[in-house]
Parts: structure tokens; C-alpha cells; sequence
């Protein structure tokens, strides 16, 4: 079995929490607010946004507007548009980051390795051919290569077209 090492999550895992829900208040910031708290996209049931804490340059949440823990209780309409705005992500991330693959998924719940467990969140982790080293394993380093708001601001005109498009 391959083992791949993690340790730069540590600095989220033991970071001082704020009380409330992080979506539910970065919503409730307001559109104006949208580059500093990185949400690249509002549409009528979920949200896009970066991940602060992210895996790769790119990392996106696809997080909806309800705020609900459990997959089962959100109405199918969300679900269709959680899975539709999952589906645009990876096209637009594949456009702006050319990458060779993405990892998909929810942690629901603390012990699948929710770091926010109240309110459901699909994360998009874009992934390139070579992209683990030896650094986060040996030197329990993570490099990354852009600062997140270079990433959002390279993202954000690709979701703008998007935007365009929408009817």
C-alpha cells in the first residue's frame, strides 16, 4: 500500500476555528466581499469558491447554499446543480490550469476528514502527471506555486465568461 503524506494540513487541522459556519458568513459578507473571501461564483442554489487551505493551486468547493451536513436532506434541485457546478469546475479548471486529472469528493463527517462538518462541500483538486515529490513526504513541505489571489484572479475571468453564458 502506498502512503501519501500530508503534513502541510496540519496547520489547518490545528488552527483556532471560528464560531459560526465559514460558508454560511462569507455568504452573508455580501457579493462586494467575493474576491477576499475567494467565491468565483454565485448561482442559484451552490457556490464556488478556493479553498484556503488547498491540496494543489486550484483547489475549488462547490458548496451549497443550504446549510446542511448530510447529502440526503438537500432537495434534488441542489443536488443536480451541486453535481452540474462540479462538472463546469473540472472544464474550467482543465482551461485555466491545463490539468491532467482531478480528484472529487466530500468528507461527511469528522471522521471521513471533514474539516468543516456542518456544512456539506464537494472539493475539485486538480491534479498534473508528477505533481507529488519528495517534498511534502520528506522535506513535510508543500510547494505551491502561486499565492490564492494570483489563482482567483486567474480563475475569476474564465467563471465570468461562464457567467456571460448563463441565461
Amino acid at each position: 500500500m502506498e502512503i501519501l503524506w500530508a503534513p502541510w494540513r496540519m496547520e489547518y487541522i490545528l488552527a483556532q476555528k471560528t464560531a459560526g459556519c465559514l460558508f454560511c458568513s462569507q455568504l452573508a459578507a455580501g457579493a462586494a466581499h467575493d474576491p477576499e473571501n475567494y467565491i468565483l461564483h454565485r448561482a442559484s442554489q451552490c457556490f464556488v469558491m478556493l479553498n484556503a487551505f488547498p491540496y494543489n493551486n486550484g483547489h475549488l468547493m462547490v458548496v451549497p447554499y443550504q446549510h446542511e451536513a448530510q447529502l440526503e436532506r438537500l432537495p434534488p434541485e441542489v443536488l443536480a446543480e451541486l453535481m452540474q457546478i462540479t462538472a463546469r469546475c473540472t472544464h474550467l479548471l482543465g482551461e485555466a490550469f491545463r490539468a491532467d486529472g482531478f480528484n472529487i469528493g466530500l468528507n461527511l463527517g469528522r471522521v471521513a476528514g471533514a474539516g468543516i462538518t456542518e456544512h456539506l462541500h464537494v472539493h475539485i483538486v486538480p491534479r498534473w502527471n508528477g505533481d507529488t515529490n519528495f517534498m511534502p513526504v520528506l522535506g513535510q513541505t508543500k510547494v505551491m506555486p502561486e499565492y490564492l489571489k494570483e489563482t482567483y484572479a486567474k480563475l475569476r475571468p474564465h467563471f465570468a465568461a461562464w457567467e456571460r453564458e448563463e441565461p
